[in-house]
């Protein structure tokens, strides 16, 4: 009798660790609650969510709703990350291209600020870049890795976006959309 318990509290330490597994897979894949990256993806329309951040190397701020009126392409990224460095080219050619008409904002997320400003000064970049040390933009866009970026339209809807590497042509269609919008 005492092997049999001995056996049953076996199983059911292990359907435990299993049940314990699970639901951390399940909250692992399901963390950042949806935010916008995922309504986008499912064809709906979503407001870009307002944050205020520190402009990197500089002690002045930036709101996104102070960019309202303008097409902005919200690029996330950090200095570690490979596909981050690979794209900056050509978000800084877009900033060029449309300087105008809209603005690229990059937003470098979890990510210490002298390593950032690295990467500004490597990639030459001119457009403003925001340093968010403090989780802000995460959850509230939903982000799953890095890069990642989205197209908001002058009225300040979330129009497009794109999980990883920004190609040259997903930024000029999103710019587009972001404008026709």
């Amino acid at each position: 009798m005492t092997a049999r318990l001995k056996l049953g509290g076996q199983a059911l330490a292990v359907a435990l660790v299993l049940g314990l597994l699970a639901l951390l897979v399940w909250k692992i894949a399901h963390q950042n609650g949806g935010g916008v990256a995922e309504k986008i993806d499912h064809g709906k329309v979503a407001t870009a969510p307002n944050f205020t951040l520190d402009r990197l190397g500089s002690d002045s701020t930036v709101a996104l709703s102070s960019l309202r009126g303008k097409a902005v392409v919200l690029n996330f990224w950090a200095s570690w990350c490979r596909p981050c460095n690979q794209e900056a080219p050509a978000l800084e050619a877009a900033s060029h291209r449309y300087g105008g008409h809209a603005v690229v904002l990059g937003i470098d997320v979890r990510d210490a600020s002298g390593e950032a400003s690295k990467f500004v000064r490597r990639h030459e970049l001119s457009y403003p870049v925001l340093h968010d040390n403090r989780d802000v933009t995460w959850p509230k866009y939903g982000l799953t890795g890095l890069p990642e970026t989205f197209f908001v339209d002058p009225r300040g809807r979330v129009v497009g976006h794109v999980t990883g590497q920004v190609s040259p042509d997903e930024l000029r269609n999103g710019i587009q959309e972001a404008l026709r919008a």
